[in-house]
């Protein structure tokens, strides 16, 4: 990527050369992410694609039968209006089961789209409705869980939600991943915060889908290196490992996320489709009860998944709808861009 070199100023001790590297060296010029990650926008092959309508069709008409007509549904991607708690409730009533549960509740902090709760309340809300996620679950699925940090009254300022969730379902914790990011809020009495945890847990932990292979950095320091003869690295790279480097959404003038929407709590698409590929197969059912913007929805059906999606308020149903017919109107330029050449 090219250096953008920056003017230095002597009278300020962070513009000077000799005490800022990214000064010395030169920053990376800002890119601005795409709608989609081009991962998300490959053709299938035919025979693919005739699964994922088969499956598409058989999943919408098992929905209708114990939910009724969605919000929409098109294409792999199904968005129902209403409250996850009932719908949870209607949905164990069914024969479908869930492959993968990706999600981040609110954190009970005051946002635009949740009500206040004490913090027991917010513990027991949040307990109910994962057991209700374990209950829809397969034997071998997996849930994923982003949250940040809340305030515990007279104990903490910015207590990790991690702490207070990891063990109140029936799902068993396989791990904790930060996730950690550069931009974020500046604070003057405590360090700036710049992380949050995804939980993952699996129903069985003697069996369950991960796909490491799909997964794996090709980004090797020493991809050469030997020992006894053999090469130290698989050849398709490292594990990533359970810290996650993924840039937020960002705004702003020149520097605001193309993948942005309205959506005032957006995780970045490329977290999202990483968890995909490790923790589900093409064709499986992928829900999210929180779905907001939907990327968890983009993610799903680039990669060839079929997406259940429950969100409370209708704007946002909109606003999730508007996204997913403009990463459909991407994905197919994308297709005819690559059959010119």
């Amino acid at each position: 990527m090219r250096k953008v070199s920056i003017p230095e100023d002597n009278s300020r001790k962070i513009a000077s050369k000799s005490h800022n590297s990214y000064v010395q060296e030169g920053i990376d010029s800002h890119q601005s992410t795409q709608v989609a990650p081009s991962s998300l926008l490959q053709p299938f092959p035919e025979s693919l694609e005739g699964r994922l309508v088969s499956q598409f069709k058989l999943v919408k008409e098992q929905l209708k039968s114990c939910l009724g007509e969605p919000f929409y549904a098109d294409a792999g991607f199904i968005l129902y209006e209403g409250d996850l708690t009932q719908l949870l409730s209607n949905l164990s009533k069914s024969t479908l089961k869930i492959d993968l549960t990706i999600t981040s509740p609110p954190y009970n902090i005051g946002k635009e789209y949740e009500k206040p709760m004490s913090v027991n309340e917010y513990i027991d809300w949040c307990s109910s409705w994962m057991n209700q996620i374990y209950e829809v679950t397969e034997p071998n699925g997996s849930f994923w869980l982003n949250v940040g940090y809340l305030k515990v009254p007279n104990k903490g300022l910015c207590v990790p939600i991690p702490y207070l969730l990891w063990n109140k379902s029936l799902f068993y914790l396989l791990q904790e991943v930060v996730w950690k990011y550069g931009a974020g809020v500046s604070t003057k009495y405590r360090l700036s915060p710049r992380n949050e945890k995804w939980l993952f847990y699996v129903k069985n932990f003697q069996e369950y889908t991960f796909n490491l292979d799909d997964i794996r950095d090709p980004n090797v320091k020493y991809p050469n290196q030997k020992k006894n003869g053999k090469y130290r690295c698989n050849p398709l790279g490292k594990n990533p490992s359970d810290v996650w480097d993924f840039p937020k959404v960002t705004t702003g003038k020149k520097r605001s996320s193309r993948e942005r929407t309205e959506h005032p709590a957006q995780f970045p698409l490329g977290v999202v489709e990483r968890v995909v590929k490790a923790s589900s197969n093409t064709t499986d059912v992928i829900l999210d009860p929180f779905a907001g913007s939907c990327s968890t929805g983009i993610a799903s059906v680039g990669l060839g998944r079929i997406f259940l999606g429950f969100e409370l308020r209708k704007d946002y149903c909109e606003i999730a709808v508007e996204r997913f017919n403009r990463f459909m109107k991407q994905r197919q330029e994308f297709f005819e861009q690559k059959e010119l050449f």
